[in-house]
Order: structure tokens, then sequence, then C-alpha cells
């Protein structure tokens, strides 16, 4: 069975603010991409879509069309999330967090809006990415801010978004936008979840044929993945309860949504908490099939000892130096015209009985078995 890529978990330097810096102020990770700003207006019978050339156009939209959704990817442009916060009167401790990309899931009441920060988790060319991402949720807007500009989850609420009308998501205002973003972010994790799934089978394989000692560094590194995985998630559960205990901004039909939302956060965990036992195995697996080829090994060198001591004894014997003119009882086979083949005859009998004998007692097996 060919060896699969070995895999990785993208993450960068954490980044956090200077001691001593005074609360509230901005400061773009060292790292971060240059901002873009999106924009998704819609109501039951119209929609638009367009990227806007200043965060300041947002005030075209919000408040005149039944919810607006604002995309912010990358985070270098400090002015353009304060200008942010200046319009909607966002506080500068979330902003603040916005940039800070250490920060556990959680959900935080500002009165009239919901600021959460939750963690996207992707697979990206046999590696996995995890990417902060923070919400603003009003009465009629949802800003979401992302650390990186390739690619998202939210492909398939864009799509559900453009099919048109009559579409639940188009009827309904922005709480349940925030919850169909929201169950994105957490369906994603599925198929990461099926990627580590086969990981592990691909490492469980390798270990019991081939136990090498790069399996186990490539295991502390699976082990740290869900580790990370686990520390996402976990979190998250509490926002969203945060979020389902009867918030005004969040409505009736949006809190039963968001049950939906909580059961697979269970059904993650779940999945989590099975791979990290199958993870945690891999390296008793591992020990158990190096121990295995030791034991067979020193099998091997017993039988090979085992074999060579009685035709040791037998050319010890004779190989005494004794002189045959001076006794009779001295080696006459030395004296014998066929003493030679006789002595390796001997050999070649007393190792085929013992091969026979191993073979019998199971001590040597074909490799087929």
């Amino acid at each position: 069975m060919p060896r699969r890529k070995k895999q990785h978990y993208h993450t960068r330097r954490r980044h956090h603010d200077k001691p001593g810096v005074a609360p509230g102020t901005l400061v773009a990770p060292p790292d971060a991409h240059p901002s873009t700003v999106s924009v998704i207006a819609y109501g039951e019978k119209d929609m638009v879509e367009k990227n806007l050339s200043s965060i300041a156009e947002i005030q075209d939209y919000i408040g005149k069309w039944p919810v607006t959704w604002i995309n912010i990817d990358g985070l270098a442009d400090v002015g353009t999330l304060a200008e942010l916060g200046e319009i909607l009167n966002f506080h500068p401790l979330a902003l603040e967090d916005v940039l800070n990309q250490h920060h556990r899931a959680k959900a935080e009441d500002f009165g009239d809006h919901i600021f959460m920060i939750t963690h996207m988790m992707q697979v990206k060319e046999e590696t996995l990415e995890s990417e902060q991402l923070s919400l603003f949720i009003g009465k009629n807007f949802i800003i979401t801010l992302q650390e990186r500009p390739d690619g998202d989850v939210f492909n398939p609420v864009r799509e559900r978004l453009r099919r048109g009308e009559m579409r639940r998501i188009r009827t309904s205002a922005a709480d349940y936008l925030a919850y169909s973003i929201l169950d994105a972010v957490i369906d994603g994790y599925f198929p990461v979840l099926e990627f580590v799934g086969d990981w592990i089978s691909n490492l469980e394989d390798q270990v019991v044929s081939r136990p090498d000692h790069c399996l186990v560094t490539e295991t502390h590194v699976l082990k740290r993945n869900l580790r990370q995985m686990r520390q996402a998630m976990w979190p998250l559960r509490e926002a969203v309860n945060t979020l389902h205990n009867e918030h005004p901004l969040i409505g009736e039909e949006a809190q039963i949504y968001l049950r939906d939302c909580q059961d697979h956060i269970i059904n993650v965990l779940d999945l989590l908490e099975i791979d990290r036992e199958r993870a945690s195995g891999l390296v008793d697996i591992y020990l158990s099939s190096v121990n295995n080829q030791m034991n067979e090994t020193m099998k091997i060198l017993t039988i090979i000892s085992t074999i060579f001591i009685p035709l040791s004894f037998i050319a010890g014997v004779y190989g005494m130096n004794f002189d045959r003119q001076a006794s009779p009882y001295n080696m006459p086979e030395l004296g014998w015209f066929y003493g030679y083949p006789f002595a390796l005859g001997l050999m070649a009998l007393v190792f085929l009985m013992l091969l026979v004998f191993f073979i019998r007692h199971g001590w040597i097996r074909s490799s087929r078995n």
C-alpha cells in the first residue's frame, strides 16, 4: 500500500498586543492580508452583490435593505476596521479582538448587536488550515471579518441567496443569515473529520505493516491537530448557547435552527473524541509492532545460534590437536580416508534435524503465513 503524502496543520504565529498598549488599540497582525470589502444586500424580491471601494459605502445598504451582509477579507487595513466601528458604533475592545488571532470562540452581547468569534477549518491540498472568523450580528445586518481572502466555507450560503425568490433565507431576517453562516462553519468540520479519519486509518496500516520512527512524529502532529480542533469547537458550543438563550436579536424561528447547530456541534465533538482515542492508540500500536519486530529478530538470532552451537561443538572436537601416534584413542577419525566428508556430513545431519525440529514447533514459518 503506497504511503500517502504527509499531512500538516497550517497555522500562523499568534498575534498578541504588545505589553503596555492601551485597550482598544488596533494593531494589524504582521502577516495580515490587504482588506477587501464586499456586500450582499437582499430582500424577498431583490438582491444586490458587489465589491465596495471603501467601507463608507456600507451606509448605502445597511438600513435600506431588509438584510445586509458585509464581508471583509484581510485585516491589514486598520483604518477600514476603525471606520467600520465608527459607522456602526462597535466597541473598540471588540474590534481589537478581531485583530488578535488567539481567541477562543465566544459570543458577547453589546445591546444593539452581538459580537462573536469562531474558527473555520478547511482541507486544502492535503493540509489542514484554521482561520479565525469574527461576526457582528445586528438587527438588519451581519458583518463577517476573515483573516485571508483565499476562500471560505460560505459559498453554499451565497448560492442559496442567489437562487432567488421564496427561499427561506431570502424571506427571513438577519438572525437566520447568522444561523446559516454558523451552520456553514460547523458543517465545514465534517469533511475535515473525514480527512482526519482517513489519515488515522492510513497511519494504522503503516504502523502495523511498516513501523517507522517518523510515524511517531506524524502521530504527534495528528494529536496536536485534533487538540486544536477540539479547542476551537468546544467553546463554540457555549457561544451558540448564548445566542440561543432568548436574545432579542435572535427570533424564535432562528432559535429553533440554532438548536440544530448545537446538535451538529455535539456530533463534531463526539467524532473528535473518537479520533483522539484512535490517535492515542497509534503509539501503543507502534510500540507493539516494534516489540514484535524485535521479538522476531531475537527469535531468528536464537535459531541461528542454536543451530551453530552443535556445529561449533563438532568443529571444536575435531579441531583439537592430539597426536594420533601417541595413542590409538587420539581421534582415529582423523586417519580415515573419508574422515573429512564424515565430519561435514555429521554437521549437515545435525543442521537438518534442528531445522525439522524448529519447523514442526512453529519457530520457522513461511512468509506467506
